[in-house]
């Protein structure tokens, strides 16, 4: 479909409205994490590489860096191998209620994050007789990064078909021989995006993580929450929030590389 020259620059000024709405604050951010002020002011007063050094001496700072990547990595490795078998599961087998698992599936990453919070906090604590600490925290992150492992696998399998596992099956190989030369190494691309979206996601989640975090579990997000406002620490909050950003946009963009390059060599 071929749009008119009025109607493509509608469409240009309203991409570039939304863009400028997104990435001004996170400009403001960035010039913040340079200012001479202790307070989020703008214009800054001046530059300075205070706060950068400040940032990466803080002990709490470093702590909650370190626990948000335990927790990513861990639910990131949870989410591969759930996220795996349930592709597998839904895509080369027919069975009853098969829809309803699909949907079941997909469903925590469309849920509210408040309502996800509160439920695996009720589930946690009153019907397991859980007490809150890490492990819940990467329970409650696992269950919505499954989604982003399973989606991308899924879709490969989809356009995989089973050509290459029959003829693999009636040469007298086994299952898991199949899977192993087969049907992995197309599988592989399209897993390790999945995997680096799942960690990129559980790195910066803030609302479940406040409902299942268990006391002294400080991840960076909430790190970053409960200093926002305290005194002399905004600049080196804002220093956080641009390396925050920056670690979500590298396993973004690495992700939509491989899958460009898949598109690509079909």
């Amino acid at each position: 479909m071929r749009l008119g020259k009025s109607a493509r620059v509608t469409l240009a000024i309203v991409t570039g409205f939304i863009l400028l709405v997104v990435y001004v604050p996170l400009f403001v951010v960035l010039v913040n994490s340079f200012s001479t002020s202790t307070s989020l002011t703008w214009p800054p007063p001046g530059f300075t590489l205070e706060w950068w050094v400040k940032a990466f001496q803080s002990q709490g700072a470093m702590a909650a860096v370190l626990t948000s990547v335990q927790v990513a990595i861990v639910a990131t490795l949870i989410s591969i191998v759930l996220g795996t078998l349930l592709s597998l599961a839904l895509q080369r087998f027919d069975f009853f209620g098969r829809s309803v698992v699909n949907l079941l599936v997909i469903l925590p990453i469309a849920l509210p994050g408040i309502i996800t919070g509160i439920a695996l906090n009720n589930f946690f604590r009153t019907i397991m007789g859980i007490p809150l600490s890490i492990w819940t925290v990467v329970i409650a992150h696992a269950t919505f990064c499954i989604v982003t492992v399973f989606n991308n696998a899924i879709a490969r399998l989809r356009r995989m078909g089973i050509n290459l596992e029959e003829a693999s099956a009636d040469l007298g190989a086994g299952v898991w021989t199949t899977f192993r030369l087969v049907t992995f190494p197309q599988l592989r691309s399209a897993l390790l995006a999945g995997s680096l979206l799942a960690f990129a996601l559980s790195f910066d989640e803030i609302i479940v993580t406040t409902f299942t975090a268990g006391s002294g579990v400080t991840t960076l997000p909430i790190f970053i929450l409960n200093n926002m406002f305290r005194p002399n620490q905004a600049p080196i909050v804002s220093v956080i929030a641009v390396v925050m950003v920056v670690v979500s946009i590298v396993p973004i963009y690495i992700a939509q590389r491989l899958s460009g390059s898949e598109q690509t060599r079909r």
